[in-house]
C-alpha cells in the first residue's frame, strides 16, 4: 500500500478518514511539547489563558529535539513514550487538537479522546531521531524556553514518515497488530 501524504494543521476531514495501520508522510506545521509543556499548556487552558499557538487541527510532536549542529535546522528528534502525556490528551483535545506522534500505547482516556474528538495518533520509529530530523525544514523556539529542549517549538516538516495507530473508529494498531500476526501463523 502507498503511503497517504497528509498536511498539518489536521483538519477533520482527514483525521477521520486515516486508519491504524495506515502509513502516512506528513508535511506541514506542527509543534513539539512533552511532559512539562503539557503541564503548562492545560494550565494555561484551564485558567482561561491563550495558548502560545492554534490548537485547533493541532499536531503535537512528543520530542526533545537535541540542539541543531551547523546547518541543521534541528538536531535529533526522535519520538518519546506517549504515555506520559495521556493525563493531558482529554483536555488538548477539547481544545482543538487533533494529532499527536509519539511511540508506544495509549491510556483508554486518549482512546475514548480520540475517538470522540475524531482525532488520531501517529507513531514515529523509536531510535531513528537523526532520520527523522531530516525531515524537518525549520525549527522555532514558540513558548516556556526555560523548559531547554522540552520547549515548545514549531516544526515545518516534510514528508515525516509515520505510521496510524490510533484512529476515530476505535483502532488501534497495538492491539490489531499481533491479533492479524497471530491469526496470518495459524493459517495452514
Amino acid at each position: 500500500m502507498e503511503d497517504m501524504r497528509i498536511s498539518a494543521p489536521l483538519d477533520a476531514e482527514t483525521a477521520r478518514a486515516l486508519r491504524a495501520g495506515q502509513r502516512v508522510l506528513l508535511s506541514g506545521t506542527i509543534y513539539t511539547a512533552r511532559d512539562a509543556a503539557h503541564r503548562k499548556l492545560c494550565e494555561l487552558l484551564a485558567s482561561g489563558g491563550e495558548p502560545p499557538f492554534e490548537l485547533k487541527g493541532s499536531v503535537i510532536y512528543y520530542c526533545g529535539p537535541a540542539p541543531a549542529p551547523p546547518g541543521r535546522p534541528i538536531g535529533s528528534a526522535g519520538p518519546t513514550s506517549s504515555y506520559r502525556m495521556d493525563v493531558f490528551v482529554p483536555a488538548l483535545m477539547e481544545a482543538g487538537m487533533l494529532g499527536m506522534i509519539g511511540k508506544g500505547p495509549r491510556s483508554e482516556a486518549v482512546k475514548r479522546a480520540v475517538v470522540s474528538r475524531g482525532g488520531v495518533y501517529f507513531a514515529a520509529t523509536g531510535g531513528a531521531g537523526a532520520l527523522l530530523a531530516g525531515c524537518v525544514l525549520s525549527s522555532e523556539l514558540v513558548a516556556w524556553p526555560e523548559l531547554g529542549p522540552e520547549a515548545v517549538r514549531r516544526l515545518e516538516v516534510r514528508d515525516l514518515p509515520l505510521t496510524t495507530v490510533l484512529d476515530a473508529l476505535g483502532g488501534d494498531l497495538y492491539e490489531q497488530g499481533p491479533s492479524a500476526y497471530l491469526a496470518a501463523l495459524a493459517r495452514p
